[in-house]
């Protein structure tokens, strides 16, 4: 079975400005914390999520593409 590569690259979006901005994300962490480079509000995952780009990016992070729960 061949398993497919994680997209690492994200475009995460400010829910408070609605700046985006083109992230790489971890393979090794969650990331839990996500500060906006326009309004320097800090992002936290919403409740039921794993992480900042499960909540506010383009694409999930590479633990819930591969259909794995995320971060432990």
């Amino acid at each position: 079975m061949t398993e497919k590569t994680p997209t690492l690259e994200s475009t995460i979006t400010c829910p408070h400005c609605g700046h985006s901005e083109t992230e790489t994300m971890p393979t090794d962490a969650c990331q839990w914390f996500y500060e906006c480079k326009s309004c320097k509000t800090v992002l936290t995952p919403k409740p039921g999520d794993c992480c900042v780009f499960c909540s506010y990016a383009t694409v999930p992070c590479p633990p819930i593409q591969a259909g794995d729960s995320c971060c432990g």
